[in-house]
């Protein structure tokens, strides 16, 4: 299967130290791709980015520390803020691509924004580092974070894909290692199609098996799934996070999401049964 985007404007065309960045004007508004895949839309990145990062900030016991990995926009950073986050530690490995996306996108960063955030102004501090090493210095430091979120380009399937290592299970652990009690650690999880859908088959198995308590929350209004952990078991994580919504929106206080209620979280949280049927057919007996 083949996608084939139409661009009507290009805005920006060109190759940074890490990959091919095109910015143009799409049926979707404003469109971001790399290396020729879609990453967001002005339409609908609000719906892929509360998918990816609202289910993580209700699961989390607090909400105060942040580290987002990828996700050069910089709309996850403000929507951490949004919800309590007191400092949250923003790690892209292409400077080139976030000041892009600031420049000309119409959602994330503004250019003000983007300063202050590489200055250290304020509660988003940005490093332009390589995930691992950061990750690695993070846990010399005794640096601890209530949530980890991953933002990248899909898995890939080709096994030589270097961003790979960022999604697989040494990854994953090391993420768990900076976590507070009752933190959680959050990535894209791939698309629930059934032609799609063996990155998630492979990133489920890994989340059930590295975690305690592993939710999946699939987008019904977007086509993809996102994966959350955190290394102790809670009873009814679902429930925790519907009531933790609840009494965000009857406080007003925290990230209140235009594209996630009660019933989303309900009706999003269980997983395709192609993916439970294939994770338990793997799983030891």
């Amino acid at each position: 299967m083949s996608r084939v985007w139409r661009v009507d404007d290009v805005v920006v065309d060109t190759r940074t130290e890490f990959q091919h960045v095109l910015i143009g004007r799409t049926a979707h508004g404003t469109t971001l791709f790399c290396d020729d895949e879609r990453q967001s839309t002005e339409t609908t990145q609000l719906v892929y980015h509360e998918a990816l990062t609202v289910p993580p900030l209700l699961l989390a016991d607090e909400v105060n520390t942040v580290l987002i990995i990828g996700s050069s926009e910089g709309v996850a950073s403000a929507m951490a803020v949004a919800h309590g986050a007191s400092r949250v530690d923003h790690v892209d490995i292409d400077a080139e691509t976030v000041r892009l996306c600031a420049q000309h996108l119409p959602y994330g960063y503004t250019p003000d924004d983007l300063a202050a955030a590489e200055a250290h102004e304020g509660p988003i501090r940005l490093h332009y580092r390589d995930g691992w090493d950061f990750l690695a210095e993070a846990q010399e430091r005794g640096l601890r974070y209530d949530v980890v979120l991953i933002d990248l380009p899909d898995e890939s399937t080709d096994p030589e894909a270097q961003h790979n290592r960022l999604y697989e299970a040494d990854f994953l652990s090391r993420c768990a290692e900076v976590l507070t009690p009752g933190g959680v650690v959050t990535c894209q999880g791939g698309c629930p199609t059934m032609w799609r859908n063996q990155t998630l088959i492979t990133a489920w198995r890994r989340f059930t098996e590295l975690f305690g308590t592993a939710v999946y929350y699939g987008s019904d209004e977007h086509e993809w799934a996102f994966l959350s952990g955190r290394s102790d078991r809670i009873d009814d994580p679902v429930g925790t996070m519907t009531d933790r919504l609840r009494a965000s929106i009857e406080s007003g206080r925290g990230y209140l999401p235009d594209s996630i209620d009660a019933d989303a979280l309900r009706g999003c949280t269980v997983p395709p049964h192609a993916v439970r049927a294939a994770v338990r057919a793997s799983s030891p007996q």
